[in-house]
C-alpha cells in the first residue's frame, strides 16, 4: 500500500512541475533533476518529507523507521513511551521545529537563540556535557548559567534558562525605480526569570532550515568544496567564500563544518545527535549525560540521521518558461550564483542512493561576510560575527507551499524573497545594488526563478 501511494504521489508531482507529455511518451524534456536521482517530481505541502525515490531496500527500511523517530514527541520521564524530555529544552519532537521538514518561524518553541560570553575572562572553565563539551575547541565562550544555546522550557520542578523578548522593528527602502519597500529587523534581549537584562552577552536569532536534500550535501568532498573556495579573493571578484573548521566529535578531530547557519557541525550523526541533547535535552550515544547515560540509543540516532540523509529533493518547475529562464540569468549577470553555485557533484558515501549525483543545491556551504546589517557579532568556531553559510536554494520555492508565512535568512527577519535579497550586504553588495536596480519585470522575473527551484 505504502508503495502504491508513493507511486500516485511521483504521478500527482509530475503532473503539477509539468511533466505530463514525459510521463506519457511526449517529446517534453524533464526539468533539471536538483537532487540528481534523488529528486522526486512532487510540487505538494509535502514536497519536503519524501524518501528519495532511488534507495535500496535496505535503506527504505532504515528511512521509514527514522521517519516514525523524527516525529517522536518526548515527554518526562519514567515513561513507557519516549522519556527523557529535558530537563531543559525548546521542544519535544524534530518535526516540532521542522514542521514538515521546512523553514521554520523566529517563535517560541522554534527559534534557537545562541549566546555567548562577551569580553569573557582569559581562562574559562565550559560544561562538560553534551554539546557544550565541543565548546573548548571553538572561538564561543558560552554564559554562565546557560551554556551557548537558552532552552527556553523546563519540565515540572525546573525552570528555563531565561527569558527571550523578541521586538520587530522596521524601516523603508525604494528600489531605483521609486517602488517602495519595507524591511523588518528583530531585537532580541535577554532576561533573568526575575526580569533582570542579562548584559555582556552576544545573542543570535535562529530558525529552523530545511532538512531534505541534507544528506547529498553531505556526500559532496571536501576537495571539491576546497576548488571552489576562494578565502584570498585571488579572482578580485569581490566574493571570497572560505571553510569553517569545527570540532568533529564523531571521529574527534577538527573537520570542515558544513551544517547550520554558520557551518558549525561536520556531519549529520553530530547535527543530529546536538539537536536531541541541545534542543530537548534527550541523551544519546555521542552526547550522553555526566554519569554517561543515555535517554536513546544509537539505533534511535542512527534512523534519525539516516531518515534527514535520504530525503528526497523536490524537481524544479517551469524550467521552460521564457520569464523564469530570464530570471535565471539574471540571477547569474548579479554574481548570485557565485556563492549560490547551481551545479556540484557528490563523492563517495556510506549510502550508494548518494553517490556520484550532479545536483543542483544553489550552495558553496561556505562562509562569506554578509555585511554589518546581517551580523550577529557572535563568532562560531572560524566563522566570523559578519559571516554566515551560503543556504541551499533548491526547493526554496516551495517554502511558502509548505508552511505558509514561514520566514528567510537566519532569523526569519524576511517574509518574502525580494527582502531575502535587499538584506544582503558584505560580498553580495553588489548583488543586492543590482537588484535594486532592476526594472520591475526583471525583479519579477528573478524571483519568478527562484520560485521555480
Amino acid at each position: 500500500m505504502r508503495r502504491i501511494l508513493r507511486i500516485l504521489m511521483v504521478v500527482v508531482g509530475s503532473l503539477l512541475a509539468g511533466g505530463f507529455l514525459s510521463l506519457y511518451g511526449g517529446s517534453q524534456p524533464l526539468p533539471p533533476q536538483a537532487g540528481g536521482e534523488t529528486t522526486l517530481w512532487n510540487r505538494t505541502s509535502s514536497a519536503y518529507e519524501q524518501p528519495a525515490p532511488n534507495l535500496d531496500p535496505y535503506w527504505e527500511r532504515l528511512h521509514t523507521l527514522g521517519d516514525g523517530t523524527f516525529e517522536a514527541v518526548f515527554v518526562t520521564a519514567p515513561a513507557a513511551v519516549n522519556p527523557g524530555l529535558g530537563p531543559l529544552f525548546n521542544n519535544n519532537s524534530c518535526a516540532g521545529c521542522h514542521i514538515k521538514n521546512g523553514r521554520g518561524f523566529p517563535e517560541k518553541g522554534q527559534r534557537v537563540v545562541r549566546v555567548s560570553q562577551l569580553n569573557p575572562p582569559e581562562t574559562w572553565d565550559p560544561p562538560a556535557w553534551g554539546w557544550e563539551a565541543i565548546a573548548p575547541h571553538s572561538t564561543t565562550p558560552p554564559v554562565a548559567g546557560i551554556g551557548t544555546q537558552v532552552q527556553e522550557k523546563a519540565i515540572r520542578g525546573y525552570q528555563p534558562e531565561a527569558k527571550v523578548e523578541l521586538v520587530w522593528q522596521e524601516q523603508n527602502g525604494h528600489y531605483a525605480d521609486g517602488t517602495p519597500y519595507t524591511l523588518r529587523f528583530p531585537q532580541v534581549s535577554l532576561r533573568s526569570l526575575e526580569g533582570i537584562p542579562l548584559t555582556e552577552v552576544a545573542l543570535s536569532l535562529r530558525i529552523p532550515q530545511p532538512v531534505f536534500g541534507a544528506g547529498l550535501l553531505e556526500a559532496i568532498s571536501e576537495s571539491l568544496l576546497l576548488q571552489v573556495a576562494d578565502p584570498e579573493d585571488a579572482d578580485g571578484d569581490g566574493i571570497s567564500g572560505r571553510p569553517n573548521y569545527v570540532w568533529d566529535a564523531v571521529h574527534q578531530q577538527i573537520s570542515m563544518g558544513r551544517f547550520g547557519w554558520k557551518a558549525n557541525t561536520p556531519n549529520l550523526l553530530q547535527q543530529t545527535a546536538a539537536a536531541y541533547v541541545n534542543d530537548m535535552g534527550v541523551t544519546n550515544p555521542l552526547f550522553p549525560a555526566l554519569d554517561g547515560s543515555q535517554d536513546i540509543d544509537e539505533a534511535i540516532l542512527r534512523a534519525t540521521t539516516v531518515y534527514v540523509q535520504t530525503l528526497a529533493v523536490p524537481a524544479r518547475t517551469l524550467w521552460r518558461d521564457p520569464t523564469v529562464q530570464r530570471g535565471e540569468r539574471l540571477f547569474a549577470q548579479a554574481q548570485c550564483a557565485a556563492c549560490h553555485l547551481p551545479e556540484l557533484r557528490t563523492g563517495i558515501h556510506e549510502i550508494a542512493a548518494l553517490q556520484n549525483q550532479v545536483i543542483h543545491p544553489y550552495t558553496d556551504l561556505l562562509l562569506h561576510d554578509m555585511g554589518a546589517e546581517l551580523a550577529d557579532h557572535r563568532p562560531d568556531f572560524q566563522a566570523t560575527g559578519n559571516e554566515w553559510r551560503t543556504p541551499p536554494l533548491w526547493g526554496i520555492g516551495l517554502s511558502q507551499t509548505v508552511l505558509p508565512y514561514s520566514g528567510y535568512l537566519h532569523d526569519g527577519r524576511a517574509r518574502t524573497l525580494e527582502e531575502a535579497i535587499l538584506w544582503h550586504g558584505g560580498e553580495a553588495e553588489s548583488s543586492r545594488q543590482q537588484f535594486r536596480e532592476m526594472t520591475s519585470e526583471d525583479r519579477a522575473a528573478l524571483i519568478l526563478f527562484l520560485r521555480s527551484l
